[in-house]
């Protein structure tokens, strides 16, 4: 059991990192895994905690990065085949675990999308719109310059009364808004732009903005750093009061988080090919896989060392027949 979860997922919050957390909410015996077991998956399959062992963590590691780019949770239910569908219930997904001598696991899947972090730079209007409006859409929200205080943004998480977003714990999913009007630009965008932001924006004209760049250009940051401004900040919603600004960025900070959301499970940490265990018929991680075997010049794959010597033992009882594919891989995207 993950005894301290509450501390492992705090960690992953604070990095800015989503999770799933699986929870057995059911079990029939025989299982090794019993109610209230935790673990916790990221999106590159890396699993801590215990729900269950070699037959059951495929699945769950699978379901657990399909929920991480859907954002949707769901009930996995590991069973033997012949209790598939005898007690089907809608939203419940059924598993066969053929390598269980009978049992039944029933796992909880929670997806924890990390909410965007705000950072504003500035003291004047539009910061005041962007705090309002960012804190309404649940962000949470770090107000920062030399004039700001926690009286003038009372709304605001964090008030911190320098530019130096070096100072922050700055991560994929943070989104910086520089909106000093000409007061300490070039300073605050020095050091968002090194970081590791997912989006820095600048409140400015077009003609302030290429000055900016200029001179950023001159203090040594590089092409490829300077790329990453986005200004005039926000969608082009035909408005120019300070609401009308802010609503337009955070719509498009909301559009390109959602995007990264739904991205970054799906083309970085995409579904590793797997293969059936010909004898358990189990579902077989190729790349992780520890048991194998090589007949008739195709590789098998086995979820454990009783299936290999079951295969070993009586290799034509199992062998793939035909033009069919031994491996018999596929990639779940």
């Amino acid at each position: 059991m993950l005894n301290n979860y509450l501390d492992e997922a705090r960690k992953l919050r604070d990095r800015g990192i989503p999770f799933v957390l699986a929870t057995v909410v059911r079990a029939e015996r025989p299982t090794s895994a019993k109610p209230g077991a935790k673990a916790i998956i990221t999106a590159d399959g890396a699993l801590q905690g215990w729900v269950g062992g070699s037959c059951a963590e495929p699945s769950v590691k699978r379901e657990a990065r399909k929920a991480l780019h859907d954002g949707r949770p769901r009930l996995l239910r590991l069973c033997p085949p012949e209790a598939l569908g005898v007690a089907r219930q809608e939203g419940v997904i059924e598993v066969a675990l053929t390598c269980v001598s009978g049992g039944t696991l029933e796992i909880y899947l929670e997806p924890q999308l990390t909410q965007p972090h705000l950072v504003i730079i500035g003291h004047l209007t539009t910061t005041k719109a962007l705090v309002v409006l960012g804190k309404a859409l649940g962000y949470p929200v770090t107000v920062m310059g030399y004039e700001a205080t926690a009286e003038r943004f009372p709304e605001a998480d964090r008030v911190l009364q320098h530019v130096d977003i070096s100072a922050l714990t700055v991560t994929p999913n943070t989104f910086v808004v520089v909106a000093s009007h000409g007061n300490y630009d070039e300073e605050a965008l020095e050091a968002a732009l090194r970081s590791e932001a997912a989006y820095v924006g600048l409140v400015a004209s077009r003609k302030r903005a290429d000055d900016v760049k200029a001179n950023l250009r001159a203090a040594g940051l590089t092409e490829a750093q300077l790329s990453k401004l986005k200004s005039p900040a926000g969608l082009d919603l035909g408005g120019s009061a300070p609401g009308e600004l802010a609503l337009s960025i955070l719509a498009e900070i909301v559009r390109l988080s959602h995007r990264e959301a739904s991205l970054i499970p799906e083309v970085e940490n995409r579904m590793p090919a797997v293969a059936k265990d010909v004898v358990c018929g189990m579902t077989v991680e190729i790349e992780t896989a520890r048991f194998t075997s090589v007949h008739g010049g195709l590789t098998y794959y086995f979820c454990s060392a009783g299936c290999k010597r079951s295969f070993e033992t009586e290799p034509e009882a199992f062998a793939v027949k035909g033009g069919d594919h031994a491996i018999s891989w596929e990639r779940d995207d």
